[in-house]
């Protein structure tokens, strides 16, 4: 009898190294310092010895985005978040650094940390904190606890965050004044230390293509604000003078690209910032862009692009004439950008009438602009240089609309000409269709009868009968020797 034994199952010393070797591995990657445990996802330093002095940095860059979460506590020897040191964890959400030694975060501490949602500096030695590193970041969470602020207008920020925050009634943050007097940072009063604000001087810019403006922004605020513009995509050329109040911005030479366009002023002091915006809108001539030959869809479409401010009306012309739009010709923007309309001219199941010369004009208050383009549709029926088409799928009547007409009646496109030509044209087509019905009815006749007189003749059972007319017994003349027989064919059929 053979027996069998259960292989041994690696043992927990095993498996130890193997979680020993992949952390290791992981330490190694993103340089992780004794006192820390390092993932993938997460980095926790909470031993205080041998501690660190800075944040912990990946040996490659890569490494590091897929950490969320920064944990570091009990770190006496680490006094600064300095830049760059936190940008190489891109994809961090949650930061903590409490009960330590930090005492200054710089500016530029979460340049590159725009998806940090939580970050607490508790129980540090933080005596002043500037706006600046957290102004860009959609925090969810700021908690600053049990740190020795100074009260100045430096922190006064911290007080206005937390009057916007619902969580402010569970942080007790506290300042001491220059008197050494413990105050509640709610309660904190710092002279000649307010918000900043803006003021412009036209909300609602508008300007002829070509032409110039010049935009004012007043501003207020203690410690007087510095002032910036922001004309982040502005085309056209402009200068900026922000030493002086109200600070001003010169638009010259002014683009239509840059209709719609949002232009900002922006003060900002120790305090916080303000932001005051306004829209700039420029009025332009038409200017047909793009139009193409008529290209077939659900339905024949001339297909154009038309910028113009304001929107310009738009007039077709069929062959130098008025073209009147109906239901079967038609126009259709089917998208609107800003000042830029996109649609076509729609016509439904045009015919070789419709063949010609399309031109469009666009028109508004500062000029116009028009572009011509040929259409063909289908071939006259009966060259033989394309395809024949049946007109009661292809007849339309285009009849006026409510647009008017710009040109002399005597050469407008109407109704009774397309029908006359269409009447006529209809006999020709009808007849070229009906003598090839003809023939087409004929060759089935000849192949029916064909095919069953096959069948008759070898698959039908039947008898036949000869009967010859001749006088063989007697002797005849030769007169009679030359009499035809007629020879009879005569179906029996058998009834088995």
């Amino acid at each position: 009898m053979v027996s069998w034994r259960r292989r041994p199952r690696p043992g927990l010393a095993r498996l130890w190294c193997l979680c020993c070797l992949v952390l290791g591995c992981w330490r190694g990657a993103l340089g992780c310092p004794a006192s820390c445990n390092c993932s993938s996802w997460r980095i926790w330093c909470t031993e205080s010895s041998p501690g660190i002095a800075s944040f912990p940095v990946p040996q490659r860059s890569a490494e590091g985005d897929n950490v969320t979460e920064i944990y570091i506590a009990n770190q006496e020897n680490l006094k600064s978040i300095n830049d760059n040191e936190v940008g190489y964890y891109v994809g961090l959400k949650n930061l903590t650094v409490v009960d330590s030694g930090l005492r200054f975060v710089s500016r530029q501490a979460f340049v590159k940390n725009v998806n940090l949602q939580y970050i607490n500096l508790s129980r540090n030695n933080l005596s002043s904190l500037s706006k600046k590193p957290f102004h860009h970041l959609g925090l969810s969470d700021l908690i600053l606890v049990d740190n020795p602020f100074k009260c100045s207008c430096e922190i006064m920020w911290i007080k206005k965050f937390q009057e916007t925050k619902s969580y402010t009634e569970t942080q007790d943050l506290y300042c001491t004044d220059e008197n050494n007097k413990r105050t509640a940072l709610l309660d904190m009063k710092v002279p000649n230390c307010d918000l900043p604000s803006a003021n412009l001087s036209n909300y609602n810019i508008t300007v002829v293509e070509g032409k110039s403006i010049t935009l004012y922004c007043d501003t207020t605020g203690g410690p007087p604000p510095n002032v910036s513009w922001v004309v982040t995509n502005l085309v056209s050329n402009h200068e900026s003078d922000t030493n002086k109040n109200p600070a001003s911005l010169t638009i010259k030479n002014v683009s239509s690209m840059d209709s719609g366009l949002s232009i900002s002023c922006v003060a900002e002091n120790i305090v916080g910032e303000y932001q005051a915006s306004a829209e700039l809108t420029v009025f332009f001539a038409p200017n047909i862009t793009f139009i193409e030959s008529p290209t077939p869809d659900h339905h024949w479409c001339i297909p154009f692009t038309v910028k113009g401010n304001p929107k310009p009306t738009l007039q077709w012309f069929y062959e130098g004439a008025v073209l009147n739009e109906s239901e079967y010709i038609c126009t259709k923007i089917h998208v609107i950008n800003q000042s830029e309309y996109h649609g076509c001219l729609q016509l439904d199941n045009p015919t070789h009438l419709n063949n010609g010369a399309y031109t469009l004009l666009a028109k508004n208050d500062y000029g116009e602009d028009e572009k011509r383009v040929d259409a063909h549709f289908m071939s006259v029926p009966g060259d033989g240089s394309g395809p024949i088409l049946d007109p009661d799928v292809y007849e339309y009547e285009t009849t006026p609309n409510d647009l008017g007409d710009a040109t002399n009646n005597s050469n407008q496109i109407t109704s009774t000409d397309v029908s006359n030509k269409e009447n006529e044209d209809s006999i020709t087509v009808y007849v070229v269709v009906g003598i090839a019905a003809l023939v087409c009815t004929g060759l089935v006749i000849t192949l029916i009868i064909l095919k069953f007189g096959r069948h008759s003749k070898f698959g039908m059972k039947e008898q036949v009968m000869v009967t010859v007319n001749s006088d063989v017994h007697n002797n005849s003349t030769a007169s009679d020797n030359n009499r035809l027989g007629f020879v009879l064919f005569h179906k029996i059929p058998l009834d088995g």
